[in-house]
């Protein structure tokens, strides 16, 4: 039987289609393995959001030309944010890849695998699902931020139907799956361009309503487009969990107009106030960037101050780093040295790190309930409602239950408890 190997890299819009991918592989007979040496068919779902994420890529594809070169039929992809609408530069750059796909565009590949191996059955067995999965609900974005690539990678905002997801909903139920994660790179966009014009929230009240799904989330949420009737949604719909991702970037009223942002930062700060109030246990995510060009030590130590102020759960924080045919990289120059990037970083990532230390400290000694992901290293690992990583042994098989764990121990990254009776599950 002939195998695949996916690697992924990047937004959970990339984990997503992999996931789509890969299902349709083994639809047609295909079945994973890990080793990379043994697959007959290669992806590298790239993402080049960062130059780190890019560099990761690059060091994948060069480590694929000794193999390519000692097993010549085996078929290597490169998929996602990297393959742009010119591939002649790539084919150029990377003549053992032999097929360039555009994001979640897998026809090709799929076309070549079902003609490829005469010995491939039509009969199949679905890899077990993960008792969570994602579901892209609306692709592309219509933003444009002057320092993202998407837009032009994804391209424009294109909504899929509320009954087209609510079957697949329902398909990932019967199948075991106990969570849904809504994607898009603004999902709060989600249906303006449906002819009956159904928002975000209105697609969460109908999924609330599919049987055995146990929890719904969604990201990533723009803060511009977060209406009051979605943080309503969310606070009385009882299956769409208290965590939220709200991305602000920065903190610098300047520097936000400069990425192209759309809100100010006390518009921003009023947002949080209303989330908080309308749903007080609500945990709160955030994306960062530092070194932006132009962006003094003043106005970072303004980003310091907000990141004090609201204290998040959670921020992803990243250099910047200019990404061909953006705006900030036409029309800005990168003049933040890498060093003060990096000093930058460590400063919000130090900040950070004693506020999650704090927040999650309140935790300990409560019950809470997590939905059991997998196991490692002999414990078993999952996610609170607020999604916060949950580790404890026991050596029943709890995979995919919604379980009490009282918490015994935390840190900044993850809690550690014990199980506790349950009267009821799902």
């Amino acid at each position: 039987m002939p195998s695949y190997h996916i690697w992924t890299i990047g937004c959970q819009m990339n984990q997503a289609d992999s996931e789509q991918l890969a299902t349709s592989l083994e639809r047609l007979g295909y079945q994973p393995t890990h080793e990379i040496s043994s697959a007959d068919l290669i992806v590298l779902n790239s993402c080049v959001v960062r130059q780190s994420a890019e560099n990761r890529v690059l060091s994948e594809l060069d480590s694929l030309k000794e193999l390519k070169r000692l097993s010549p039929d085996t078929v290597v992809a490169l998929a996602g944010c990297m393959v742009d609408s010119e591939v002649g530069h790539l084919r150029h750059r990377f003549p053992h890849v032999d097929l360039f796909l555009k994001p979640g565009q897998f026809n090709e590949l799929l076309d070549l695998a079902k003609t490829r191996d005469s010995e491939v059955s039509s009969s199949f067995a679905l890899t077990p699902l993960s008792p969570t999965a994602f579901v892209t609900i609306i692709e592309g974005c219509d933003n444009f931020c002057s320092y993202c690539i998407v837009p032009y990678r994804r391209g424009r905002e294109k909504s899929r139907s509320v009954a087209e997801v609510r079957c697949q909903a329902e398909s990932l139920v019967k199948l075991g799956v106990k969570e849904v994660t809504l994607l898009g790179q603004n999902v709060n966009s989600y249906g303006h361009d449906l002819p009956d014009k159904p928002t975000l929230a209105d697609l969460l009240r109908d999924l609330n309503y599919i049987e055995r799904l146990a929890r719904i989330r969604f990201l990533t949420s723009h803060p511009k487009d977060m209406s009051q009737k979605l943080i309503e949604a969310v606070a009385s719909l009882e299956k769409v969990c208290e965590h939220l991702s709200l991305p602000v970037q920065a903190g610098d009223d300047k520097i936000l107009q400069a990425m192209g942002r759309g809100y100010t930062v006390q518009y921003y700060r009023e947002l949080v106030e209303r989330i908080r109030l309308a749903i007080p246990n609500v945990a709160l995510s955030t994306d960062v960037i530092v070194g932006f060009p132009g962006e003094t030590e003043e106005q970072f130590q303004r980003t310091i101050d907000l990141l004090s102020r609201l204290r998040f759960d959670t921020v992803h924080v990243a250099a910047y780093s200019p990404r061909p045919g953006t705006t900030a990289a036409r029309g800005f120059k990168d003049d933040i040295p890498l060093s003060e990037k990096r000093r930058r970083l460590q400063e919000v990532e130090e900040l950070q790190g004693n506020i999650a230390s704090e927040i999650n400290a309140q935790l300990l000694g409560q019950i809470m309930e997590v939905l059991i992901e997998g196991k490692k290293k002999a414990k078993w690992y999952g996610r609170t409602r607020t999604d916060k990583l949950v580790f404890f042994q026991d050596e029943a098989n709890w995979l995919g239950q919604l379980v009490n764990i009282e918490v015994k121990k935390t840190s900044p990254w993850a809690l550690q408890g014990s199980l506790k009776p349950k009267e009821s599950g799902i």
